[in-house]
């Protein structure tokens, strides 16, 4: 069974030191889905037999009156939450007690759940409906040679290009960074004729909500002049760092920074003793970084059948990746 534990009573320390913690899990990351989404945060301890045995963390959302619980749900732009477990602890256990949890402690009518370690099908007690989602993943454990080499040839060609060109990378910091990223990114989707998914206040509420942690990493490419021409946004935790958001001026792209900041950061967080490094979903221009395919389901399930297909427009609505 689920228990809920008040969040000022939560052990963070205690939470965070779990081998399976990810950074989606933290506190910082709830204030910053507080922040961006005013979500509910939603600790709760995993007990079995009277015993503890792990922690389970979402927030809660309402929309038009309905309350949903999300860990995460799509548009958060956070690719997973779920569950916090002691080895040998049964997740999909643990994940069957979840809908009683969320339907008549929380009150809510709709749950979402994507746990890094969960695979699909659901169980018969859990009754959790899926879509299969992927990410790539970057193995950064192996020798720089080695990752270098499962590159394609042209982005190994690019970032000798953008070596040649002389473009710098460096490390910013300050909310400040998040428009000049944003700036970027309204340029790199108007190529196509669109808008970003999400505001500028966003990424100003993730730098606020993280960079005192240490776990955000921003990174920025400088042309031969000084000039601003490109951002990454790169936070991290516990063995695993994460792409959450890269722009880039068009101008400039042909000097290559955006391949320069990824190979930047590939090496950071190996230096830092990190082993992989996600690259926030599918994407087919990410294959040249020569990435593995992870799949990772969403589940789903909703008290009433129609909030499902409600779900579904929503989800559209507000974003087209995670």
């Amino acid at each position: 069974m689920l228990e809920r534990v008040a969040f000022e009573r939560c052990d963070w320390s205690a939470m965070d030191a779990m081998s399976d913690r990810v950074l989606f899990q933290t506190r910082e990351w709830l204030d910053f889905l507080g922040r961006s989404q005013r979500a509910e945060p939603v600790v709760a301890e995993v007990l079995a037999g009277g015993e503890r045995v792990g922690w389970f963390t979402g927030a809660v959302v309402s929309s038009y009156g309905v309350r949903i619980l999300g860990s995460p749900f799509p548009g958060w732009t956070t690719p997973w939450m779920g569950f916090n477990l002691r080895d040998g602890v049964d997740r999909w256990a643990a994940a069957s007690a979840l809908a009683p949890f969320a339907f008549h402690e929380l009150g809510c009518l709709h749950l979402e759940l994507r746990d890094r370690l969960l695979e699909a099908p659901s169980p018969e007690p859990a009754r959790l409906a899926w879509t299969d989602l992927h990410t790539y993943e970057l193995d950064l454990a192996s020798a720089e040679d080695e990752m270098l080499a499962r590159m394609s040839s042209a982005c190994r060609r690019a970032l000798r290009k953008s070596e040649k060109c002389g473009v710098r990378i460096e490390e910013a910091s300050g909310e400040g960074f998040a428009d000049e990223y944003y700036a970027q990114l309204e340029d790199v989707f108007a190529k196509q004729g669109l808008e970003p998914t999400y505001p500028v206040q966003r990424v100003r509420d993730l730098i606020g909500s993280l960079e005192p942690s240490g776990r955000l990493l921003l990174l920025r490419a400088l042309s031969p002049e000084g000039e601003r021409i490109a951002t990454g946004i790169f936070p991290a935790m516990n063995g695993t760092a994460y792409f959450w958001g890269g722009a880039s001026w068009r101008p400039h792209q042909h000097m290559r920074p955006n391949e320069a900041i990824f190979w930047y950061a590939m090496r950071r967080w190996k230096a830092a003793g990190y082993r992989t490094l996600d690259m926030g979903g599918g994407g087919a221009y990410k294959l040249k970084y020569g990435p593995r395919l992870v799949t990772v389901p969403f589940f789903r399930r909703s008290r009433v059948p129609l909030l499902g297909r409600l779900r579904d427009v929503a989800a559209r609505i507000k974003t087209r990746g995670y």
